[in-house]
């Protein structure tokens, strides 16, 4: 039981790390027109942005399973 708890544990935080990276990778695309004033964006796209994180981290992490399916990566 606590192997599989850990199995999933270990998923579950590979995505967020996969997503949170991919996002931080994604931030600084397409920023376009800045506010002369504060410096700030006007249009940072976040959701758009967080979507296609979220897929690039879905691609990463079924990369990831099959690895360790596959015997390459051991938990």
């Amino acid at each position: 039981m606590t192997i599989l708890i850990v199995h999933w544990a270990v998923l579950v935080s590979a995505f967020l790390i996969f997503w949170f990276l991919a996002l931080f990778c994604l931030l600084p695309v397409g920023l376009g027109d800045v506010d002369p004033e504060t410096g700030a964006p006007l249009n940072p796209m976040l959701g758009r942005k967080a979507l296609i994180a979220t897929g690039v981290a879905a691609v990463l992490w079924i990369v990831f399973y099959a690895l360790i399916l596959f015997g390459v990566l051991d938990l």
